[in-house]
């Protein structure tokens, strides 16, 4: 927790900075350091209220509140970062480019400059308010070698990275299972940080619960990271007499005869400075002992084990927890690569390895990167 509060402090630093600077495209100098001031007075108690947002009142409504104002707030600085250096840089060029003389009345200049503000609280409104809510269904097809026709045109709805809380509460998981279930799949998995508010786990998985039976082979589901912070204890009690199957370093056989089809899942290895360890060995446990003869799916929340999953010829791994990045640009995801694997389809070899972009988060913003419901297929190779 320390870690990500010093990366948020030294993000929201630099943000504050670099928007301080970019002010000078809308505003004239004699007024600058006035507006300067007063930003950083608004930012540091954005700031302050983020960190009480994440701790103190984490899952409360006020909380929410807190935590979305300040993201857009912080948001719209960002996007006006970006486009004041559009800005800028457009006016260079077309100055270099096209000999267009310097404009001598600041004005004119100030005057088309003053859209910008008003684009980024448009663009941070629409991420913030709008997108982050509008689910998308993407459709891909798992090619299988002589595929029999038992098991030809079964299907797989994912979900991932709900995270229950303030952003997405018992009538928004309802309304998603409620969309998911509508697709008609033959299974529902859900890879992981589902439960991110303790009080209303009770309640959440008795939603879940209830969707069971609306998919032939029930719902699957493995841990994240985050029900690790939220304590695995009071999830499992959540859990218990639901018919939600649960794959800890596991599996389960669910359809096939000449050629069954396992599910498998592994738990997230919450250890960092085990994690490499612990994502073989938890990999091993998971489908070491499944037929090789057969079609293995692996359920993991992080995206790493791809790779590992790779070794025992994995036909399919489905992960998430990267939230495919939030931020994107034509399908591009526009924040640093951080992860191996961020969002969306992948190959290692023979198996077919696919990062959902999430259906909540913690963060309440997304641009360029919807959340999704991702349906797969097995089809004849």
């Amino acid at each position: 927790m320390l870690f990500f509060f010093s990366i948020l402090f030294v993000v929201l630093t630099a943000i504050i900075m670099i928007t301080q600077k970019a002010l000078g495209v809308i505003i004239s100098p004699e007024q600058l350091s006035k507006v300067q001031r007063k930003l950083l007075y608004v930012d540091i108690i954005l700031i302050v209220g983020m960190i009480l947002g994440f701790t103190k009142l984490h899952g409360t409504t006020a909380g929410g509140i807190i935590l979305q104002v300040a993201t857009m707030l912080f948001m719209a600085q960002i996007i006006y970062d970006w486009l004041a250096l559009a800005y800028v840089l457009v006016r260079y060029l077309k100055k270099k480019l096209f000999d267009v003389p310097e404009d001598p009345q600041r004005r004119k200049f100030l005057k088309g400059a003053a859209v910008l503000p008003a684009a980024a609280v448009a663009v941070s409104a629409y991420g913030g308010l709008i997108e982050r809510k509008q689910n998308v269904v993407r459709r891909f097809d798992v090619p299988v070698e002589n595929i029999p026709d038992d098991i030809k045109g079964l299907s797989i709805i994912q979900l991932s990275d709900i995270h229950l809380g303030p952003f997405m509460g018992l009538e928004e998981l309802d309304k998603l299972l409620r969309e998911a279930s509508g697709i008609g799949g033959d299974m529902l998995v859900i890879t992981g940080d589902l439960f991110d508010d303790n009080r209303i786990n009770y309640k959440a998985a008795k939603v879940v619960d209830s969707y069971v039976d609306c998919f032939k082979y029930g719902i699957f589901y493995c841990w994240g990271n985050h029900e690790h912070m939220r304590g695995i204890p009071a999830i499992n009690i959540a859990l218990e007499g639901t018919k939600i199957k649960k794959l800890e370093n596991s599996f389960e056989m669910v359809a096939g005869e000449v050629l069954p089809v396992y599910i498998a899942g592994v738990d997230y290895p919450i250890k960092r400075d085990q994690f490499d360890f612990l994502k073989e060995k938890y990999t091993e446990l998971a489908l070491k002992e499944i037929p090789s003869n057969s079609v293995k799916i692996l359920l993991a929340h992080h995206p790493d084990f791809i790779d590992s999953a790779a070794k025992y010829n994995a036909n399919l791994v489905l992960t998430g927890h990267t939230h495919g990045g939030q931020l994107g640009f034509f399908g591009i995801p526009l924040v640093p690569p951080i992860f191996k694997y961020l969002r969306g389809l992948y190959r290692v070899g023979n198996t077919m390895g696919y990062v959902h972009s999430g259906n909540g988060s913690w963060f309440p913003f997304r641009f360029g990167c919807p959340p999704e419901i991702a349906v797969f297929t097995l089809t004849e190779k």
